[in-house]
């Protein structure tokens, strides 16, 4: 399979079981979001997906982020592209590998997996069904072209951030509700007294939010 990944398998065990697909932030791995996979939700196969481009000493990303020389941060587009287009294939191919239900898949994104997510359930919403984006923000650079043309009449969005992230600033974030919302996608959007990681009433609120 083309990404490497932890499984932990559904505990009820249906026909087709529904999927919850994890994407680290940069310069993490498959193990950071995977650490609450024992928190999330029975029902569910819980993967965690590494990233392609390995940074080493256990550190992966979705794409390069580059500095110039006036240390502004650049996204190397065409690498987030390929990464989109890799998370899409790698779904299809969990299909082939587990008894996935595929019309019931969501993405928690964390970071630049948040950022990915975007990309990816814009790109692909025939796949996706449900998006937790937690502190990223939406670049629409990563999105294939004509996205808009979509149909999103099944897509629903969970976005949260921490209102003193100095990672990725919050005013990035909120940006995606209102662009989302006009593409008639199902928004909820949140924000924590936290920096860039997740509360714990982040992670209840998303909870409740999938269980619903």
């Amino acid at each position: 399979m083309t990404l490497h990944h932890l499984v932990r398998e559904p505990k009820i065990i249906l026909d087709k079981n529904p999927l919850l697909l994890l994407l680290h932030g940069y310069g993490s791995n498959e193990e950071d979001l995977f650490s609450f996979a024992s928190e999330l939700p029975e029902e569910y196969y819980v993967i965690s997906a590494r990233a392609p481009y390995d940074m080493g000493f256990g550190s992966y990303a979705w794409y390069a982020i580059n500095f110039d020389a006036d240390e502004n941060k650049f996204s190397d587009i065409p690498q987030a592209q390929q990464s989109r287009d890799l998370i899409a294939n790698f779904i299809d191919e969990l299909f082939v590998n587990y008894p996935i239900d595929a019309t019931n898949i969501t993405l928690i994104g964390f970071s630049q997996g948040t950022i990915l997510s975007y990309a990816v359930a814009l790109s692909y919403p025939e796949k996706i069904q449900r998006v937790v984006a937690m502190s990223g923000y939406l670049n629409l650079e990563m999105v294939k072209p004509n996205f808009e043309t979509n149909d999103f009449s099944n897509l629903k969005i969970f976005a949260s951030h921490g209102t003193v992230d100095q990672v990725v600033p919050v005013d990035w974030a909120r940006k995606a509700a209102p662009i989302l919302t006009q593409l008639g996608i199902e928004v909820v959007y949140k924000e924590y007294p936290v920096g860039h990681g997740v509360a714990p009433q982040n992670f209840y609120d998303f909870m409740n939010w999938l269980q619903q």
